[in-house]
Protein backbone atom coordinates (compact mmCIF):
# COMPACT_ATOMS: atom_id res chain seq x y z
CA UNK A 1 0.00 0.00 0.00
CA UNK A 2 1.56 3.50 -0.89
CA UNK A 3 1.21 6.17 2.60
CA UNK A 4 2.47 8.77 0.69
CA UNK A 5 1.93 9.15 -2.69
CA UNK A 6 3.33 12.63 -2.96
CA UNK A 7 6.55 11.68 -2.48
CA UNK A 8 6.47 9.38 -4.48
CA UNK A 9 5.37 11.49 -7.39
CA UNK A 10 8.42 13.98 -6.56
CA UNK A 11 10.97 11.10 -6.53
CA UNK A 12 9.59 10.35 -9.68
CA UNK A 13 10.05 13.48 -11.30
CA UNK A 14 13.62 14.52 -9.87
CA UNK A 15 14.39 11.31 -11.33
CA UNK A 16 13.48 12.50 -14.95
CA UNK A 17 14.83 15.75 -14.13
CA UNK A 18 11.55 17.43 -13.97
CA UNK A 19 11.86 18.87 -10.57
CA UNK A 20 15.05 19.38 -8.27
CA UNK A 21 14.88 18.42 -4.87
CA UNK A 22 16.24 20.23 -1.85
CA UNK A 23 19.87 20.88 -1.83
CA UNK A 24 22.05 18.23 0.05
CA UNK A 25 24.26 20.52 1.84
CA UNK A 26 24.95 24.34 2.52
CA UNK A 27 27.98 23.99 -0.13
CA UNK A 28 25.55 22.86 -3.15
CA UNK A 29 23.85 25.64 -2.25
CA UNK A 30 26.53 28.26 -2.63
CA UNK A 31 26.35 30.35 -5.55
CA UNK A 32 22.39 29.70 -6.07
CA UNK A 33 22.58 33.54 -6.50
CA UNK A 34 25.01 33.60 -9.04
CA UNK A 35 29.16 34.63 -8.96
CA UNK A 36 30.75 37.81 -7.93
CA UNK A 37 34.13 38.08 -9.77
CA UNK A 38 37.22 40.55 -8.39
CA UNK A 39 39.24 40.84 -11.55
CA UNK A 40 42.80 42.15 -11.43
CA UNK A 41 45.03 43.61 -14.50
CA UNK A 42 48.77 43.49 -13.72
CA UNK A 43 51.93 42.11 -15.99
CA UNK A 44 52.31 38.35 -15.11
CA UNK A 45 54.74 38.06 -18.26
CA UNK A 46 57.74 39.91 -19.23
CA UNK A 47 60.11 41.66 -17.35
CA UNK A 48 57.95 43.53 -15.01
CA UNK A 49 55.92 40.47 -13.97
CA UNK A 50 57.26 40.13 -10.31
CA UNK A 51 55.72 43.20 -9.51
CA UNK A 52 52.72 42.39 -11.49
CA UNK A 53 52.31 39.18 -9.89
CA UNK A 54 52.68 40.37 -6.08
CA UNK A 55 49.57 42.24 -7.05
CA UNK A 56 47.48 39.05 -8.08
CA UNK A 57 48.49 37.18 -5.20
CA UNK A 58 48.06 40.54 -2.84
CA UNK A 59 44.55 40.53 -4.14
CA UNK A 60 43.98 36.69 -4.35
CA UNK A 61 44.99 36.44 -0.19
CA UNK A 62 42.24 38.89 -0.15
CA UNK A 63 39.32 37.49 -2.25
CA UNK A 64 39.69 33.99 0.01
CA UNK A 65 39.95 35.47 3.15
CA UNK A 66 36.99 37.87 3.05
CA UNK A 67 34.93 36.18 0.65
CA UNK A 68 32.76 34.59 3.50
CA UNK A 69 29.83 37.12 3.62
CA UNK A 70 29.02 37.23 0.08
CA UNK A 71 29.45 33.11 0.48
CA UNK A 72 26.42 33.11 3.12
CA UNK A 73 24.21 35.14 1.37
CA UNK A 74 24.70 32.88 -1.42
CA UNK A 75 26.79 34.07 -4.10
CA UNK A 76 30.21 32.37 -5.35
CA UNK A 77 32.94 34.87 -5.44
CA UNK A 78 36.38 34.36 -7.81
CA UNK A 79 39.26 35.96 -8.33
CA UNK A 80 39.85 36.17 -12.19
CA UNK A 81 43.59 37.26 -13.07
CA UNK A 82 44.34 39.00 -16.24
CA UNK A 83 47.66 39.99 -17.97
CA UNK A 84 48.13 42.82 -19.10
CA UNK A 85 51.90 42.66 -20.01
CA UNK A 86 52.60 46.08 -19.01
CA UNK A 87 51.42 47.20 -22.53
CA UNK A 88 48.80 49.91 -23.13
CA UNK A 89 47.14 48.00 -26.05
CA UNK A 90 46.73 44.35 -24.55
CA UNK A 91 45.16 46.14 -21.08
CA UNK A 92 42.49 47.93 -23.15
CA UNK A 93 41.83 44.67 -25.06
CA UNK A 94 41.69 42.83 -21.60
CA UNK A 95 39.23 45.55 -20.17
CA UNK A 96 37.36 45.03 -23.29
CA UNK A 97 36.59 41.22 -21.98
CA UNK A 98 36.45 42.32 -18.39
CA UNK A 99 33.48 44.83 -19.14
CA UNK A 100 31.69 42.03 -21.28
CA UNK A 101 31.55 39.74 -18.17
CA UNK A 102 28.61 40.93 -16.06
CA UNK A 103 29.58 38.95 -13.10
CA UNK A 104 32.74 40.80 -12.67
CA UNK A 105 32.05 44.50 -10.16
CA UNK A 106 35.81 45.67 -9.39
CA UNK A 107 39.12 45.44 -10.99
CA UNK A 108 42.44 45.83 -9.18
CA UNK A 109 44.83 46.89 -10.89
CA UNK A 110 46.81 48.34 -12.79
CA UNK A 111 50.79 48.43 -11.88
CA UNK A 112 51.78 50.58 -15.20
CA UNK A 113 49.86 54.12 -15.28
CA UNK A 114 50.35 53.96 -18.91
CA UNK A 115 48.34 50.92 -19.04
CA UNK A 116 45.46 51.83 -16.39
CA UNK A 117 44.92 55.06 -17.56
CA UNK A 118 43.51 53.87 -20.71
CA UNK A 119 42.03 50.86 -19.50
CA UNK A 120 40.39 53.13 -17.20
CA UNK A 121 38.09 54.13 -19.56
CA UNK A 122 36.86 51.23 -21.24
CA UNK A 123 35.77 50.45 -17.25
CA UNK A 124 34.13 53.90 -16.93
CA UNK A 125 31.73 52.80 -19.98
CA UNK A 126 29.93 50.99 -18.04
CA UNK A 127 30.94 52.14 -14.41
CA UNK A 128 33.11 49.46 -13.38
CA UNK A 129 35.25 50.18 -10.12
CA UNK A 130 38.67 50.34 -10.43
CA UNK A 131 40.76 50.46 -7.52
CA UNK A 132 44.58 51.07 -8.10
CA UNK A 133 46.97 49.40 -5.53
CA UNK A 134 50.16 51.20 -7.33
CA UNK A 135 49.44 53.54 -10.36
CA UNK A 136 51.08 56.85 -9.26
CA UNK A 137 50.57 58.96 -12.41
CA UNK A 138 48.05 62.19 -11.69
CA UNK A 139 45.92 61.57 -14.27
CA UNK A 140 44.10 58.45 -13.07
CA UNK A 141 42.49 60.69 -10.61
CA UNK A 142 42.37 64.22 -11.30
CA UNK A 143 39.83 63.12 -14.42
CA UNK A 144 37.40 63.28 -11.55
CA UNK A 145 35.89 59.20 -12.56
CA UNK A 146 33.33 58.22 -10.12
CA UNK A 147 34.82 54.70 -10.84
CA UNK A 148 38.23 55.22 -10.58
CA UNK A 149 40.34 55.06 -7.30
CA UNK A 150 44.16 54.28 -5.78
CA UNK A 151 45.26 53.69 -2.47
CA UNK A 152 48.40 54.67 -3.45
CA UNK A 153 49.92 58.25 -3.67
CA UNK A 154 51.03 60.50 -6.62
CA UNK A 155 53.51 61.47 -8.47
CA UNK A 156 53.32 65.29 -8.26
CA UNK A 157 54.52 64.29 -4.71
CA UNK A 158 56.57 61.69 -5.02
CA UNK A 159 58.98 63.48 -7.08
CA UNK A 160 59.21 65.99 -5.08
CA UNK A 161 60.07 63.82 -1.87
CA UNK A 162 62.69 62.69 -4.43
CA UNK A 163 64.22 65.95 -5.01
CA UNK A 164 63.52 67.15 -1.85
CA UNK A 165 66.17 64.51 -0.80
CA UNK A 166 68.35 65.20 -3.23
CA UNK A 167 68.84 68.58 -1.86
CA UNK A 168 68.79 68.24 1.54
CA UNK A 169 70.28 64.84 2.52
CA UNK A 170 71.98 63.75 -0.90
CA UNK A 171 73.06 67.63 -0.82
CA UNK A 172 73.42 67.52 -4.84
CA UNK A 173 74.11 70.44 -6.95
CA UNK A 174 73.72 68.78 -10.16
CA UNK A 175 71.96 65.79 -11.19
CA UNK A 176 70.94 63.94 -14.39
CA UNK A 177 67.61 63.17 -15.43
CA UNK A 178 66.42 59.76 -17.36
CA UNK A 179 63.28 58.42 -18.22
CA UNK A 180 61.73 55.74 -20.06
CA UNK A 181 59.11 57.68 -22.13
CA UNK A 182 55.90 56.40 -20.23
CA UNK A 183 53.34 58.39 -18.91
CA UNK A 184 54.76 56.65 -15.05
CA UNK A 185 58.53 57.13 -15.80
CA UNK A 186 58.33 60.48 -17.72
CA UNK A 187 55.50 62.27 -15.42
CA UNK A 188 57.20 61.36 -12.36
CA UNK A 189 60.85 62.46 -13.89
CA UNK A 190 59.29 66.09 -14.90
CA UNK A 191 58.04 66.82 -11.45
CA UNK A 192 61.25 65.76 -9.70
CA UNK A 193 63.34 67.54 -12.71
CA UNK A 194 60.94 70.74 -12.01
CA UNK A 195 61.16 70.92 -8.17
CA UNK A 196 64.95 70.39 -8.06
CA UNK A 197 65.18 73.47 -10.35
CA UNK A 198 63.16 75.37 -8.15
CA UNK A 199 65.87 74.14 -5.15
CA UNK A 200 68.79 75.28 -7.33
CA UNK A 201 69.95 71.24 -8.43
CA UNK A 202 71.44 72.26 -11.52
CA UNK A 203 69.57 69.85 -14.24
CA UNK A 204 72.43 68.61 -16.53
CA UNK A 205 70.75 66.81 -18.92
CA UNK A 206 67.08 65.24 -19.35
CA UNK A 207 66.57 62.39 -21.78
CA UNK A 208 64.12 60.01 -22.82
CA UNK A 209 64.78 56.73 -23.85
CA UNK A 210 63.14 53.09 -24.64
CA UNK A 211 66.56 51.22 -24.84
CA UNK A 212 67.13 47.83 -22.91
CA UNK A 213 70.59 46.99 -22.91
CA UNK A 214 73.16 48.96 -24.28
CA UNK A 215 72.98 51.83 -22.56
CA UNK A 216 76.62 53.05 -23.87
CA UNK A 217 75.59 56.64 -26.02
CA UNK A 218 73.83 57.32 -22.77
CA UNK A 219 76.47 56.50 -20.56
CA UNK A 220 79.47 58.26 -22.55
CA UNK A 221 77.79 61.83 -22.15
CA UNK A 222 76.98 61.30 -18.33
CA UNK A 223 80.15 60.46 -17.45
CA UNK A 224 81.80 63.45 -18.90
CA UNK A 225 79.68 65.86 -16.90
CA UNK A 226 79.99 63.86 -13.70
CA UNK A 227 76.59 64.88 -11.94
CA UNK A 228 76.00 64.32 -7.88
CA UNK A 229 73.03 62.25 -8.78
CA UNK A 230 71.56 60.10 -11.53
CA UNK A 231 67.85 60.10 -11.54
CA UNK A 232 66.20 57.48 -13.50
CA UNK A 233 61.97 58.33 -13.59
CA UNK A 234 61.10 53.99 -14.84
CA UNK A 235 60.70 50.50 -14.49
CA UNK A 236 63.73 48.64 -12.69
CA UNK A 237 63.84 45.84 -15.11
CA UNK A 238 65.20 48.89 -17.69
CA UNK A 239 66.91 50.94 -15.00
CA UNK A 240 69.36 47.78 -14.08
CA UNK A 241 70.82 46.91 -16.60
CA UNK A 242 71.72 50.85 -17.09
CA UNK A 243 72.53 51.22 -13.08
CA UNK A 244 74.64 48.24 -13.76
CA UNK A 245 76.52 49.28 -17.09
CA UNK A 246 77.03 52.88 -15.36
CA UNK A 247 79.01 51.61 -12.83
CA UNK A 248 81.04 49.07 -14.88
CA UNK A 249 81.95 51.93 -17.40
CA UNK A 250 83.35 53.92 -14.04
CA UNK A 251 80.36 56.73 -13.56
CA UNK A 252 80.75 57.32 -9.49
CA UNK A 253 77.15 59.41 -9.37
CA UNK A 254 74.78 58.46 -6.69
CA UNK A 255 72.00 56.75 -7.88
CA UNK A 256 68.38 57.73 -7.31
CA UNK A 257 64.76 56.86 -8.65
CA UNK A 258 61.03 56.56 -8.09
CA UNK A 259 58.68 53.26 -6.71
CA UNK A 260 59.55 51.90 -10.43
CA UNK A 261 62.42 50.42 -8.31
CA UNK A 262 61.13 49.07 -5.48
CA UNK A 263 61.79 45.40 -6.59
CA UNK A 264 63.86 42.64 -5.54
CA UNK A 265 64.60 41.91 -9.09
CA UNK A 266 66.54 45.36 -9.33
CA UNK A 267 69.35 43.48 -7.19
CA UNK A 268 68.97 40.20 -9.23
CA UNK A 269 69.86 42.38 -12.50
CA UNK A 270 72.21 44.94 -11.21
CA UNK A 271 73.66 42.80 -8.10
CA UNK A 272 76.65 45.28 -6.74
CA UNK A 273 75.97 48.33 -8.68
CA UNK A 274 72.62 49.44 -6.97
CA UNK A 275 73.71 48.62 -3.00
CA UNK A 276 73.37 51.63 -1.38
CA UNK A 277 71.24 53.48 -3.56
CA UNK A 278 68.21 55.36 -2.69
CA UNK A 279 64.76 55.19 -4.36
CA UNK A 280 61.50 57.28 -3.14
CA UNK A 281 58.22 54.63 -2.97
CA UNK A 282 54.60 55.03 -2.35
CA UNK A 283 54.45 51.34 -1.31
CA UNK A 284 55.37 50.59 2.57
CA UNK A 285 57.51 48.29 3.42
CA UNK A 286 56.47 45.02 5.79
CA UNK A 287 58.72 46.51 8.54
CA UNK A 288 56.80 49.50 8.91
CA UNK A 289 52.94 48.65 7.56
CA UNK A 290 50.48 48.93 11.12
CA UNK A 291 49.32 45.11 10.04
CA UNK A 292 52.05 43.97 8.00
CA UNK A 293 53.09 41.36 10.58
CA UNK A 294 50.32 38.73 9.95
CA UNK A 295 49.88 39.57 6.22
CA UNK A 296 53.42 38.39 5.25
CA UNK A 297 52.98 35.68 7.48
CA UNK A 298 49.76 34.80 5.86
CA UNK A 299 51.61 35.56 2.02
CA UNK A 300 54.51 33.44 2.61
CA UNK A 301 52.56 30.48 3.83
CA UNK A 302 50.10 30.35 0.98
CA UNK A 303 52.89 31.41 -1.89
CA UNK A 304 55.98 30.19 -0.24
CA UNK A 305 57.92 33.29 -0.98
CA UNK A 306 58.22 37.37 0.75
CA UNK A 307 55.36 40.06 -1.29
CA UNK A 308 56.62 42.01 -3.67
CA UNK A 309 56.18 45.76 -3.23
CA UNK A 310 52.12 46.91 -3.59
CA UNK A 311 51.19 43.10 -2.64
CA UNK A 312 50.29 44.57 0.51
CA UNK A 313 48.28 47.40 -1.43
CA UNK A 314 46.57 45.09 -3.97
CA UNK A 315 45.35 43.12 -0.56
CA UNK A 316 44.25 46.33 0.94
CA UNK A 317 42.36 47.36 -2.52
CA UNK A 318 40.48 43.66 -2.98
CA UNK A 319 39.35 43.98 0.82
CA UNK A 320 37.88 47.34 -0.14
CA UNK A 321 36.22 46.13 -3.07
CA UNK A 322 34.86 42.98 -1.35
CA UNK A 323 33.34 45.38 1.58
CA UNK A 324 31.63 47.65 -1.15
CA UNK A 325 29.97 44.91 -2.73
CA UNK A 326 28.53 43.35 0.19
CA UNK A 327 27.43 47.05 1.15
CA UNK A 328 25.57 47.35 -2.09
CA UNK A 329 23.76 43.74 -2.19
CA UNK A 330 22.77 44.16 1.18
CA UNK A 331 21.01 47.77 0.43
CA UNK A 332 19.48 45.30 -2.56
CA UNK A 333 21.52 45.93 -5.16
CA UNK A 334 24.43 44.30 -7.23
CA UNK A 335 25.08 46.92 -10.04
CA UNK A 336 28.43 47.80 -11.24
CA UNK A 337 27.13 51.69 -10.84
CA UNK A 338 26.28 50.69 -6.92
CA UNK A 339 29.35 49.06 -6.36
CA UNK A 340 31.55 51.90 -7.48
CA UNK A 341 29.33 54.34 -5.28
CA UNK A 342 30.16 52.08 -2.26
CA UNK A 343 33.80 51.81 -2.71
CA UNK A 344 34.15 56.23 -2.68
CA UNK A 345 32.32 55.98 0.64
CA UNK A 346 34.11 52.79 2.18
CA UNK A 347 36.50 53.54 5.35
CA UNK A 348 38.89 50.82 6.03
CA UNK A 349 41.84 49.91 8.34
CA UNK A 350 43.88 48.02 6.52
CA UNK A 351 47.18 46.62 6.44
CA UNK A 352 48.99 49.78 4.91
CA UNK A 353 46.86 52.21 7.20
CA UNK A 354 43.42 54.02 7.02
CA UNK A 355 42.23 54.26 3.64
CA UNK A 356 39.62 56.74 2.72
CA UNK A 357 38.86 58.12 -0.49
CA UNK A 358 38.78 61.72 -1.40
CA UNK A 359 36.33 62.92 -4.72
CA UNK A 360 38.61 62.74 -6.97
CA UNK A 361 39.51 58.96 -5.75
CA UNK A 362 42.45 59.68 -4.31
CA UNK A 363 43.54 58.14 -0.81
CA UNK A 364 43.08 61.22 1.69
CA UNK A 365 46.33 60.27 3.55
CA UNK A 366 49.12 58.27 1.27
CA UNK A 367 52.14 57.24 2.37
CA UNK A 368 55.82 58.06 0.80
CA UNK A 369 59.23 56.63 1.93
CA UNK A 370 62.49 56.99 1.05
CA UNK A 371 64.70 53.89 1.14
CA UNK A 372 68.21 52.49 0.81
CA UNK A 373 69.30 49.35 -0.62
CA UNK A 374 71.17 47.49 1.94
CA UNK A 375 72.01 44.25 0.33
CA UNK A 376 72.80 42.68 -3.29
CA UNK A 377 70.98 39.79 -2.02
CA UNK A 378 67.18 39.43 -3.63
CA UNK A 379 65.69 37.83 -0.59
CA UNK A 380 66.68 40.45 1.60
CA UNK A 381 65.25 43.15 -0.28
CA UNK A 382 62.45 43.54 2.32
CA UNK A 383 65.24 44.83 4.52
CA UNK A 384 65.92 47.60 3.15
CA UNK A 385 66.89 50.56 5.52
CA UNK A 386 63.43 53.13 5.65
CA UNK A 387 65.82 56.89 5.57
CA UNK A 388 62.34 58.58 5.44
CA UNK A 389 58.72 58.14 6.31
CA UNK A 390 56.14 60.86 5.32
CA UNK A 391 51.98 61.32 5.64
CA UNK A 392 50.85 63.62 2.85
CA UNK A 393 47.79 64.80 1.40
CA UNK A 394 46.89 64.87 -2.30
CA UNK A 395 47.03 68.56 -4.32
CA UNK A 396 43.78 70.16 -3.94
CA UNK A 397 41.35 69.55 -6.83
CA UNK A 398 42.13 72.11 -9.64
Amino acid sequence: MIRNPVHLTLALLAVLGLVALPAASNLEAQGSKGTIKIATQSPLSGGQAALGEGIKLGAQLAVEKFKGNLEKMGYKVALVPYDDQAKPDVGVANAKNIIADKDILAVIGHLNSGVAIPSSEVYKEVSLVMISPANTNPVVTDRGYLNVNRVCGRDDVQGVVGSEFAHATMKAKSVYVIHDKTQYGQGVAEFFKTDAEKKGIKVLGFEGTEEKSNFDPIITPIKAKNPDVIYFGGIYDQAAPFFKQAREKGVRSKFLGPDGMDSSDLTKIAGKAVVGMDYTSAAGPASVLPKAKAFVEEFKKKFGKNPEPYAAEAYDAATVALKAVDAAVKGGKVSREDVATAVRKTKHSGITGDIEFDSKGDRKKALYFVLQVVSDDPAKWGDNKIVKQLTISPPEKK
